[in-house]
């Protein structure tokens, strides 16, 4: 995934029917599933892929799953999805070891969150992490230097000077359910 988001820098975060539709000829060839229940995951899935998207999956906000240690299990399982997202450090460590790929999605509100994210990431073992807001460039250069993980810069990714910036500080990605920035 690491080449594919060098090549197509923005993640499409897709968290409705609507953007369902509008990101199967939209230009991100990621897309962050950000809803659903187990009932209805595995054909969203299925529609994503089959419009040749590399798919991981919010389980923490799928409606069955939100944050059950059966998550991995399950989109491994029961989904053709190609990962998973969670802001749990045991989810994201049980999704690597089912062989799916695994973001581990932090939320920065202070520097308390920022210290707690190190020990988390040494219990996850994530592929990327995704630190939300992506619109700070200041705290995704600390990261960068704290860090080995690829940096996705996720939430509050408006226009194409957040995408620069986020880029710029290091983040090796951007998500964003604005489909104006899909397109750019």
């Amino acid at each position: 995934m690491r080449d594919v988001l060098l090549d197509s820098p923005v993640v499409a975060s897709v968290k409705d029917e609507a953007g369902m539709r509008a990101v199967v000829d939209a230009e991100p060839a990621v897309v962050f599933l950000l809803f659903g229940s187990i009932l209805t995951l595995p054909d969203l899935v299925d529609r994503l892929r089959a419009a040749g998207k590399v798919v991981l999956v919010n389980v923490d906000m799928v409606e069955g799953l939100e944050g059950r240690d059966v998550a991995a299990d399950f989109v491994a399982e029961r989904t053709r999805a190609h990962g998973v997202l969670s802001g749990k450090a045991p989810i994201v460590k049980a999704a690597k070891a089912r062989g799916l790929l695994a973001v581990h999605r932090s939320f920065l509100v202070d520097s308390f969150s920022y210290r707690a994210l190190g020990r988390q990431l040494a219990i996850s073992r994530p592929d990327f992490v995704e630190i939300l807001p992506g619109c700070v460039p200041r705290v995704i250069s600390w990261l960068r230097e704290d860090t080995e993980v690829p940096i996705i810069a996720g939430g509050l990714v408006c226009d194409k000077e957040d995408v620069l910036a986020a880029l710029g500080a290091g983040a090796i990605a951007i998500a964003t359910s604005n489909a104006d920035v899909w397109a750019m």
